[in-house]
């Protein structure tokens, strides 16, 4: 008898739900803010430290690719903190139906990208 399943599995032919995207891009955008916490605390203790240093620290933070390492950085904890809503309200039975779970994630998504647009305003 011959088998249907793939032999070797290409991760870019597979369309993942909604809920699969919500849930893989919220553990990315936690590992991006895991690994910006130590430059986050090195900045804010030279920025506090002396007035050289916050004066070092503002001039970097006008420039332009800085302001591109804010938005991400940003953008980042948008999404996180909006997924991580929905995780806890699923992890209270609240929105673990599959309609609702496609609604949330849409909802999470939705959100998150308005306010990453307001954030790039904001910013620029």
């Amino acid at each position: 008898m011959k088998s249907t399943r793939p032999k070797n599995l290409n991760l870019f032919t597979i369309r993942f739900p909604v809920t699969a995207i919500v849930s893989i891009l919220h553990r990315i955008s936690g590992v991006i803010l895991f690994l910006f916490v130590p430059l986050a605390l090195w900045v804010f203790h030279l920025s506090v430290s002396s007035e050289q240093g916050f004066a070092t620290v503002h001039a970097f933070f006008v420039a332009p690719i800085a302001k591109l390492l804010i938005f991400c950085i940003l953008s980042s904890f948008i999404f996180h903190f909006f997924a991580g809503i929905r995780h806890l309200l699923m992890d209270i039975h609240i929105g673990e139906e599959l309609s609702s779970g496609r609604f949330t994630s849409y909802l999470t998504l939705t959100i998150s990208i308005i306010l990453m647009i307001l954030l790039g305003v904001w910013l620029w």
